[in-house]
């Protein structure tokens, strides 16, 4: 049985994976906020005494999974693949970037650095096909970083404090690692999109008061799962759209 010309048990095997990556994402997001170690000699015994399944996180894995294979598919060489076995692998530490940065205001200088280090590997992997893609991941680490670093430096020239965490700033560049120059121009459009939608809305609905800081890193999130799931060209089209009021005509 086929779906989208992919056989159903790869499916099956990504919704089997993501039970147990769901549920080791659920501990890392309990432990790296609290610095504590993820693999330790006494894992076993604590995670048996805190053990409750996070039948959410898993769901949330388990739908990107399959999207993921749906929407990229599955191509007959490992260059071929890179774009599809890159995102399964950041997309379980996005998801912690999303849940800790919400709730504890940061993001842990392991993820990020985890994050920058497959993003070392990949690079390296697309450089054996074309060595220009290596160099357009590494611009867009520039990119990404840079320009983060330079919104941090100038807000907090102007208001006194900083206006971005230092932690998107490492996030951003490690991202950019992974996309490239153009998407991560991407992400960061849609970021500060979608920040300010849901900021609204998150003040409308009293969920947070305007004095209160509101996390990121979430925001960076989503707006890299969409460039995931929805090719640049389309993305930049409608963002060329919204961010002109549609007064721009192709």
């Amino acid at each position: 049985m086929y779906l989208n010309d992919i056989h159903i048990a790869y499916y099956v095997v990504a919704i089997i994976a993501s039970i147990f990556i769901g549920q080791f994402v659920d501990w890392t997001n309990k432990r790296l906020p609290e610095y504590k170690k993820l693999l330790s000699k006494d894992i076993i015994t604590e995670y048996k005494m805190n053990f409750k399944p996070n039948y959410l996180i898993i769901f949330i894995i388990a739908i990107i999974y399959v999207t993921l294979i749906y929407v990229c598919g599955i191509k007959t060489t490992l260059i071929a693949n890179l774009d599809l076995i890159k995102y399964l692998i950041i997309a379980p530490m996005l998801v912690s970037v999303f849940v800790i940065d919400y709730k504890h205001q940061i993001i842990p200088n392991r993820l990020n650095l985890l994050l920058f280090e497959i993003g070392i590997v990949f690079a390296f992997l697309y450089g054996m096909s074309d060595i220009a893609i290596t160099i357009n991941l590494l611009l867009g680490m520039v990119v990404g970083g840079g320009s983060f670093l330079l919104i941090t430096v100038v807000g907090g020239l102007i208001y006194g404090k900083e206006a971005m965490g230092f932690g998107d700033v490492k996030l951003m560049a490690a991202l950019g690692l992974l996309f490239g120059v153009s998407n991560i121009i991407t992400i960061t459009l849609l970021s500060f999109l979608i920040g300010a939608i849901l900021s609204i809305i998150l003040l409308i609905t009293r969920i947070r008061k305007s004095n209160e800081y509101i996390p990121f890193g979430p925001f960076i999130v989503l707006g890299t799962f969409i460039s995931m799931y929805i090719p640049f060209e389309t993305v930049k089209a409608i963002l060329i759209q919204i961010f002109t009021l549609g007064l721009y005509r192709f």
